[in-house]
């Protein structure tokens, strides 16, 4: 067994979605922005002027606050690898720094 840690961290938003809006509030708030994007789509159904009236004033609020706030750190997630047969995670020795 190895004790090797996997360290995830959010994707960059790849290029084929428009303005990146829904990625990006997805990423700040920690959801899947496909259940925004389904809104979205839901909700054209019904308004177009007022779907894109919010698709605008939210992309106006991601852009303010990234202008705000450029070095904001993302968050990793660790995952540790458990032992088998047991409910805890394998403890790594403490390693002296060099």
């Amino acid at each position: 067994m190895t004790d090797t840690h996997t360290t995830t961290t959010t994707p960059a938003a790849p290029r084929d979605n428009l303005f990146g809006v829904c990625a990006a509030l997805g990423e700040d708030f920690g959801f899947n922005p496909l259940w925004l994007r389904l809104g979205f789509a839901v909700a054209l159904l019904f308004s177009l002027e007022k779907v894109l009236i919010a698709y605008v004033a939210l992309g106006v609020l991601v852009l303010v606050s990234r202008l705000l706030f450029p070095n904001r750190t993302r968050t990793a997630v660790t995952v540790l690898p458990v032992a088998e047969g047991a409910n805890e995670p394998v403890e790594e020795p403490y390693r002296q720094a060099a």
